[in-house]
């Protein structure tokens, strides 16, 4: 059986198989690094048994065989040779993608991939699943989709054209040498905060960052010499359940935030800097400059939310958000747009929200603005964005420069993996710096928010927040904390905030519903760097090298209309991430388009969707896209082939699964408009072609009504009195740009509601 002919007539129960191995592939590839690597990959244990293991390794080995290297006829380098011959078995990875599997991946169908890989172990499994494809003309006539592997080294960094790390990232040698918990705080019991000269090192937040992991003891002792008021329930050793009403530890406070992301890294630094104790609760961990590996596989896994691998429960939509300290400002792509005037106009008249039309907005806008230091100047841009600006021009095209909130000179495309030098001045380098500052906070990583705490008093028509609960996990036995405030802020982002809400006992059924995820699709144009061309663009640029967005299209954003369109901007595409989305052919095709990757520039149309989803959990996300975004979507997609195409692609394509491309200089006009027609009007909503987000907003909507809201025009929510939302879950709509300028501007707004709240109760 020709293994190529099983992958292309699986059924509906392997889709889930081979987007769950493309990601693996490369998104979070293997110890010997296929594509990607890494150094700091935490493995995990496969409980696969071993025929789905054998039917996996077939399936990887399917996607990525080692392979003879094409014969054009030009000078092959010896890396690109080894780089063909290597199989994904040879680099590891079927035994990587078993570990994320059992370990790390939480979708509604992953049962199904398991069935699967348990049905294409036996010859009658294979069968039901791909069909005539697995009949053979001799005996055995029915054949497994199991295959021998073979082994050799990889050497695909090289091969592709790939740096890895960015080069000018100093040596790290000396960093892993230091403790495991850098950039937490510690008590002077154990030697005292660390030296403000390391701050180089650990980051401008090392003295308010506080490890749970330490001593009950010497946590207690920390937060009471940073003003917080601690109580120690002290209780014999157990691995009984954790109970809220017996926490181990009852820490007292003005303001408790739940995320430290744009929404409650602002609210907790204004909050701070005002004088009040505010506590900050974040579920991913703190990684300081020196300490990131600007490697995607550890990134994925270490800094955005379920691991890089959250999906739509249909898996028509990929979805990124970042999960650390900082959140999705800590590995967002800096753009730094204000609302549009007409989202403002929108919000205000349609949905009766006076704020987006007051001056307390408009302050909001310049205050985060120049407190993130947000500018439009640009050095040096980079390849896919000096392609964009150039079809632009060349088409006579709008196109506009991106204000970004890090300086001119900052050339770095690794910044979706964390920022090295501190440049991009993401919450983890403003907001959270005012609050360590200011040392009226801490911030606590690496815990869990289980529920708001609330009770209603007699005669009142709605309860009050008095505090949350919280998890942890110390030396293997999860403890329960408790903290009680004046104030609650939710804050965990459009993905979370509503699961936590639910499980807190609200019942407005607006809460997760009307989730927005501004659905994107991309194309790409292939640059070839001849060595003695003169050709423009020049030769030693690379895809994945300078600012990821520094230019962008309202060619089709329809921003005088409707206000819903799409915006034509450039992505964050290392070569983990360029596999997953670019089409599989076949495995020798695959390997062709991965040599081109870093002269292979890639520009996306992202929609303001008037569509919309709904969800439980991160584990239970449903989206269904409106037709008329898909309408929108294609528009932009043809405009973005049009784009490719006249700044001088010498070959484009799609993302579609059937992989065509067109070799723009070798064909006729007619054929071009042919190709560029017929791949822009192909269906977006059958799953053919990968649509991406990288925005999720609307889940917890503001609004003056709570039939149709979930938070009232100061971010409080309808049910619970003293308990705000301060995230992008809070818009009305979807935005159609990127939300972080917005996100923090409603903070900003939402955060003067809760000063007054608190200079009342001070009152009182």
């Amino acid at each position: 059986m020709e293994r190529n002919g099983a992958a292309e007539d699986v059924s509906f129960l392997a889709n889930g198989v081979h987007e769950y191995t493309r990601v693996a592939l490369g998104g979070l590839s293997s110890p010997r690094r296929l594509f990607i690597g890494g150094e700091r990959q935490l493995a995990y244990l496969s409980s696969l048994s071993s025929r789905q293991m054998e039917s996996l390794t077939a399936l990887c080995d399917t996607f990525l065989p080692s392979v003879s290297t094409p014969n054009d006829g030009r000078h092959i380098d010896n890396s690109v040779v080894k780089f063909f011959r290597t199989s994904a078995s040879t680099a590891g990875t079927p035994e990587r993608l078993g570990g994320l599997m059992s370990e790390r991946m939480q979708h509604p169908k992953l049962i199904l991939v398991r069935i699967t890989l348990w049905l294409l172990s036996t010859w009658i499994g294979t069968f039901i699943v791909c069909g005539k494809a697995s009949l053979s003309s001799h005996f055995p006539y029915f054949q497994k989709f199991c295959k021998v592997n073979e082994k050799d080294e990889n050497v695909s960094w090289q091969a592709i054209d790939y740096c890895g790390p960015d080069p000018d990232l100093e040596d790290k040698a000396t960093k892993r040498e230091t403790s495991k918990e850098m950039g937490y705080k510690t008590s002077d019991n154990q030697g005292g905060v660390l030296d403000a000269s390391v701050e180089e090192v650990f980051g401008p937040l090392y003295k308010g960052l506080l490890n749970l992991k330490q001593p009950q003891k010497i946590v207690a002792e920390t937060l009471r010499q940073s003003g917080f008021p601690v109580s120690v329930c002290h209780r014999k050793r157990t691995r009984a359940l954790p109970n809220v009403l017996n926490p181990s530890l009852v820490i007292k406070c003005d303001a408790v935030v739940v995320g430290s992301g744009s929404g409650g890294g602002v609210i907790a630094g204004i909050l701070a800097k005002a004088g009040y104790q505010v506590l900050v609760l974040e579920k991913g961990n703190y990684h300081a400059r020196k300490n990131l590996s600007l490697l995607e596989g550890p990134t994925l896994d270490q800094m955005y939310l379920g691991n890089g691998l959250l999906a739509t429960a249909d898996m028509g939509v990929v979805i990124l958000a970042g999960s650390t300290v900082g959140g999705g400002s800590t590995i967002n792509w800096s753009a730094s747009i204000r609302t549009p005037e007409h989202v403002l106009h929108e919000w205000s008249k349609s949905h009766e929200l006076e704020l987006f039309q007051s001056k307390l907005y408009k302050e909001a806008l310049d205050v985060v603005c120049h407190r993130m230091g947000v500018q439009s100047d640009i050095h040096d841009e980079g390849f896919n964005n000096m392609v964009l600006r150039k079809g632009c021009q060349e088409l006579g095209y709008p196109i506009n420069t991106i204000p970004r909130n890090s300086p001119p000179d900052h050339y770095c495309g690794w910044c979706c993996l964390g920022c090295k030098d501190g440049k991009k001045k993401g919450t983890s380098e403003t907001w959270l710096v005012d609050l360590v500052n200011s040392g009226n906070g801490v911030i606590l990583p690496q815990c869990e928010a289980i529920k708001v705490l609330h009770k209603r008093k007699k005669g009142r028509d709605r309860s009050t927040a008095t505090g949350v609960a919280f998890e942890f996990e110390h030396e293997g036995i999860k403890q329960i904390c408790v903290v009680e405030s004046k104030v609650t802020i939710a804050a965990c982002g459009a993905l979370c905030t509503p699961a936590f809400l639910k499980k807190s006992g609200l019942k407005n059924p607006n809460i997760g519903k009307n989730l927005h995820l501004h659905p994107v699709t991309m194309a790409w144009g292939y640059f070839p760097d001849t060595q003695f061309s003169s050709t423009w663009p020049e030769s030693e640029k690379k895809s994945y090298e300078g600012g990821i967005m520094t230019a962008m299209s309202t060619v089709v954003g329809n921003f005088k209309g409707s206000g819903y369109g799409t915006v034509i901007q450039t992505p964050a595409l290392h070569p983990g991430m360029f596999s997953v989305l670019m089409p599989w052919v076949s495995g020798t095709d695959i390997k062709a388009r991965m040599c081109k990757f870093s002269r292979t520039a890639h520009v996306f149309a992202l929609a303001r969707d008037k569509g919309s989803g709904e969800l439980n959990s991160t584990s239970s996300i449903s989206y269904k896209m409106d037709e008329c975004d898909e309408q929108n979507l294609q528009k932009g997609l043809e405009k973005v082939l049009r784009i490719l195409a006249a700044a001088g692609a010498e070959e484009i394509g799609t993302h579609h699964c059937k992989g065509k491309t067109l070799k723009v200089k070798e064909v006729s006009y007619h054929e071009y408009e042919s190709f560029v027609k017929e791949e822009s009007s192909r269906g977006l909503r059958d799953l053919s072609t990968p649509i991406c987000s990288a925005h999720q907003m609307g889940s917890c909507r503001m609004g003056v009504d709570p039939k149709v809201s979930a938070v009232n025009p100061l971010g409080e929510t309808w049910e619970v009195e003293g308990l705000y939302v301060a995230d992008s879950s809070v818009f009305p709509t979807a935005l159609g740009v990127n939300p972080m300028v917005t996100v923090q501007a409603i903070a900003y707004c939402t955060a003067q509601s809760v000063l007054d709240v608190l200079r009342r109760k001070e009152r009182y």
